[in-house]
């Protein structure tokens, strides 16, 4: 089998948007246990930001998108679970920016009937982050209250329609109120607008003064100490990224003088990081689908040579839901 040339995204220097250039490749015949997948849809996520900017640090020049899916174009040596022509998605590492890439078939999921390509890259990082973060990192249970950040955003969504079908009161922030009807859609029994007052300060009211035991934070530096004032004793602070800027430091003694409470900082590598582990999570989530405990609406569109457009949007608050790069 002979080089394929084909397009991507590049980034040879971090900075904003327009260092996403549309730039031709060659792309060399899959190795051993690689496949080759012709991308049809590619996921947007905040974590591309990071990676773009330089404050997820990676070699460069960089094809960044951390998930994708597509149909398996050719098979290299020792791959035998899958077939040319069969639909596939996978999350992790970068390089997902193209129309054709390579990737460790023991990475990949394959995409069951009922979902489709659009839906398949819309969902899986950030359906795959939900399913541990509600099962594993901690395990939502029945009657507890939960807090969840950017409750309107693609991740966001996901986390509230499922922590809700889970039996748990899902206490929401948006950052204006046109976002809080899909805060609400999504399963948010309270919806804290974050521009109109204090959220740690509603958060105690609703809670008439508990807190709740786990707060989900992907807002980063304008959230996190009003966050840890919003936790019950003994409960727990997730933080999942960064999206207003880094976290402030944190005195470990904060965190005994709030009430004993939990802090971590989880990534989703480290819970996939068996193929196992990898495809139970893509199957708890493709089943959740599946089964309408969560619903992944592709908010947006975008082709894939105007990724740039797409981060500006991102960058500004102007997307809501998953939005799709597509090929």
């Amino acid at each position: 089998m002979t080089s394929t040339i084909s397009h991507a995204i590049r980034v040879d220097e971090c900075g904003g948007p327009e260092v996403l250039k549309w730039e031709a490749l060659e792309i060399p015949p899959p190795g051993a246990g690689e496949v080759l997948v012709r991308n049809r849809a590619i996921g947007l996520n905040f974590i591309d930001v990071y990676y773009r900017t330089g404050q997820y640090k990676s070699p460069l020049p960089l094809i960044p998108g951390n998930e994708g899916a597509g149909v398996i174009e050719a098979l290299g040596p020792g791959v035998h679970e899958f077939a040319v022509g069969d639909p596939v998605a996978y999350a992790d590492p970068t390089g997902a920016y193209a129309e054709r890439l390579l990737r460790p078939a023991s990475r990949l999921v394959r995409i069951p009937e009922g979902i489709d390509m659009a839906q398949a890259a819309a969902v899986l990082l950030k359906g795959m982050t939900a399913e541990y973060l509600l099962h594993r990192t901690h395990r939502v249970e029945s009657g507890e209250t939960i807090l969840v950040h950017a409750a309107a955003g693609g991740l966001g969504q996901i986390l509230c329609q499922w922590a809700r079908s889970l039996g748990a009161t899902v206490i929401g922030t948006v950052g204006s109120r046109h976002k809080a009807s899909l805060a609400e859609t999504a399963g948010c029994a309270h919806v804290i607008v974050t521009d109109e007052g204090d959220f740690s300060t509603a958060v105690r009211r609703i809670t008439s003064g508990r807190g709740v035991r786990v707060v989900y934070d992907g807002v980063g530096a304008a959230t996190f100490r009003g966050s840890l004032d919003c936790l019950e004793p003994r409960g727990l602070m997730v933080s999942l990224g960064a999206s207003s800027g880094p976290l402030p430091p944190l005195n470990p003694v904060a965190l005994l003088s709030k009430g004993s409470l939990f802090f971590t900082r989880p990534g989703l590598a480290h819970y996939t990081a068996t193929t196992a582990e990898l495809r139970q999570s893509a199957e708890a989530l493709f089943s959740a689908v599946l089964g309408g405990k969560v619903t992944s609406k592709v908010s947006r569109t975008y082709p894939l040579r105007d990724a740039s457009a797409a981060h500006a949007d991102l960058e500004a608050r102007r997307l809501t839901g998953s939005t799709v790069l597509q090929t």
